[in-house]
């Protein structure tokens, strides 16, 4: 079957420079906080149009209540053409703040095409905040509507941020990009991605950057004794993959380790889901997807740190070689699963690759999985689960989201869940026992291939995925905790 191809591209032109000409511009993006009187920055242009602005916020026509975007025609022909003015509020702006109210600037104009857009509400955000709003606006411009005959974001010719530096820019043009290659992995068809293509376009990424990019095919797999990772793609006509990114630039520290889940579609196999709860399931890769957009950014931003990234990669499908209830797999590690659910295969994936994880001798591993429905239940939609082994470095990385805004909640891993993932027939099984704890028992099965190392498991399943869109961003991939984790390793 020959599949679409995607005519969505997000190469957006972004500038730093300003425009002698006004009149060149197409929207003027300003900021407006919240009092009674019109600030400094637009005096200008309120005077040009004589006092019309002044007359807009008196009235209360215009009125800077965070997140309020008003659109107005500029009533002169010196100026530019339109004015979008951006509710600042009356406090000061986080770095959250920037990146959303930036995007979702950014966004409302991408209903029409617009040549030359001018952000410059700068002077009221700080300065090391600066690269949030471009990373915020380049985000606004990738959507899920990837294979629509008629795109439906009209991309703006250039976007400008006269008062940033270079600097400034280009760090946020990477995190943005980064962002955006873990949603477009996200929002791609099942059909195009998958863990063979999965891989290749790792491969493609990293191809003229330092970081080196490992494949191991199904027969690397076998020889590795990765037979859990095997078990679950064993259903599919698409083979398994493990993809290794190596980013070594820190000299001989020990090195971080991300692993994501890569489950390039979840069926549910044998334990097959209702139509309905399988819609969506090309997102369950989002955890590799995740970690990709992490290393991207390290490897364009080169820093120096010793970062490893591994994805693993199946595709949970039904067929007459699907894994099957009852089944005990032993893992890489040596340790075995019983199986009693076949959708509860990321655990099962994750076994494997956290195993392969350790042999790098890590400081800290760090995993990132859509792996529970429980943890959305207990925690909502817009929060991430966190499990951990070490209270340390979950502070680190819970203090790495407060400053970008990302929402992290910690779940409890008391030693009496442990007895609820020991099997009868095999050392652990792959639920729980019932319905109760279902985010951490999964996190206590996944304890148990980490050994003593540092640490911590990120159950996305409520984030990494939207239904509904927002100001800011598209529904479908969000690209969470791309931004926490650079921001972690970097510090």
């Amino acid at each position: 079957m020959k599949m679409p191809e995607s005519n969505f591209d997000v190469s957006v032109n972004l500038t730093v420079g300003s425009t002698d000409q006004a009149s060149t511009i197409d929207v003027l993006i300003v900021g407006l906080p919240d009092q009674d009187s019109l600030p400094p920055s637009l005096g200008e242009l309120d005077r040009l149009g004589g006092s019309w602005l002044t007359r807009l916020v008196e009235s209360g026509q215009l009125r800077g209540n965070r997140g309020e975007l008003t659109t107005l025609g500029v009533p002169t022909d010196t100026g530019p053409k339109m004015l979008l003015v951006v509710g600042l509020g009356e406090s000061e702006l986080s770095r959250l703040d920037a990146f959303e109210l930036t995007a979702a600037a950014i966004r409302s104009l991408l209903d029409r095409p617009r040549g030359r857009v001018e952000v410059r509400f700068a002077d009221e955000v700080a300065t090391e905040h600066h690269d949030a709003m471009v990373a915020g606006a380049l985000t606004a411009c990738e959507g899920q509507a990837l294979y629509r005959s008629e795109p439906s974001l009209k991309l703006p010719t250039e976007i400008a941020f006269p008062n940033l530096s270079q600097e400034q820019l280009d760090r946020g043009r990477v995190i943005g990009e980064s962002i955006n290659q873990a949603r477009r992995m996200v929002n791609e068809p099942p059909a195009v991605l998958y863990p063979a293509s999965f891989a290749k376009t790792v491969i493609n990424l990293f191809a003229d950057s330092e970081t080196s990019v490992e494949v191991w095919d199904e027969n690397r797999l076998a020889d590795e004794g990765c037979r859990a990772i095997l078990a679950v793609g064993s259903g599919s006509a698409r083979p398994p993959r493990l993809v290794i990114m190596s980013h070594l630039c820190g000299g001989d520290e020990p090195p971080i380790v991300l692993v994501g889940k890569g489950v390039t579609f979840d069926s549910g196999g044998l334990s097959l889901k209702p139509s309905d709860a399988m819609i969506d399931m090309k997102c369950d890769m989002a955890g590799a997807a995740t970690v990709v957009g992490v290393m991207h950014a390290l490897s364009c931003l080169g820093i120096q740190r010793n970062v490893i990234g591994l994805c693993g990669l199946a595709e949970n499908m039904v067929s007459g070689t699907s894994y099957k209830l009852g089944d005990v797999i032993k893992t890489r590690s040596g340790k075995t699963i019983e199986i009693l659910n076949t959708d509860a295969e990321g655990r099962v994936v994750l076994a494997d690759t956290l195993d392969v994880a350790k042999a790098f001798q890590p400081r800290a591993i760090i995993d990132l999985a859509t792996l529970t429905g429980a943890c959305m239940v207990a925690l909502g939609r817009d929060v991430v689960g966190a499990m951990t082994n070490n209270t340390d470095l979950l502070k680190q990385i819970e203090s790495a989201a407060a400053g970008e805004g990302e929402l992290i909640w910690e779940l409890p891993m008391f030693r009496h869940y442990d007895d609820q993932v020991k099997s009868k027939v095999a050392d652990i099984k792959n639920i729980g026992d019932g319905r109760w704890g279902g985010a951490i028992t999964a996190a206590k099965f996944l304890e148990n291939f980490v050994d003593e190392l540092p640490w911590v498991h990120l159950d996305i399943a409520g984030p990494a995925f939207a239904d509904q869109p927002k100001p800011h961003r598209d529904a479908g991939a969000t690209g969470v905790m791309v931004r926490t984790l650079l921001r972690w390793i970097e510090s």
